[in-house]
């Protein structure tokens, strides 16, 4: 059997809002939102009883997916969003844009903070982190033709 494709990418969040606006600023589409409780979910997570609110959220190309996660219960025991970029674990997502300066002014009205600096890769790339919602780290990516 081989590997069909990588189906999403999960995010723990509190301000479920906040950060479906964000990344729907960003150019990702709300495919849908519901709300995920009992047992039998805990026995996927290993967290028993729980109940957690999610939002899908799709690229344009209908490819990639977020989901991003707002537990209820039981309450969240972990913050990794303040990591540094060379700490251990997941990262960051990447993703590709058109125009680099106009989607960072763009997510810059809703509080987005450059990390560090907006640089060039030889002639292939313009790369930047920026913090979004929450301090999630995000990458952005500018294919240079």
């Amino acid at each position: 059997m081989a590997l069909k494709r990588m189906d999403n990418v999960g995010i723990v969040v509190e301000d479920l809002a906040g950060a479906i606006a964000f990344f729907l600023e960003l150019g990702l589409e709300l495919e849908g939102r519901a709300t995920i409780e009992g047992e039998w979910a805990g026995r996927i997570t290993g967290l028993g009883n729980q109940q957690v609110e999610i939002a899908m959220m799709r690229t344009p190309d209908g490819h990639g997916r977020l989901e991003l996660s707002r537990f209820i219960a039981p309450p969240v025991v972990a913050d990794h969003r303040n990591a540094p970029v060379n700490a251990l674990g997941y990262l960051r997502v990447m993703f590709a844009v058109d125009d680099l300066d106009e989607t960072l002014a763009r997510l810059r009205t809703g509080g987005a903070q450059l990390v560090g600096d907006v640089v060039q890769y030889q002639d292939a790339y313009r790369l930047c982190y920026i913090r979004g919602p929450e301090g999630l780290l995000i990458g952005l990516a500018q294919e240079l033709n």
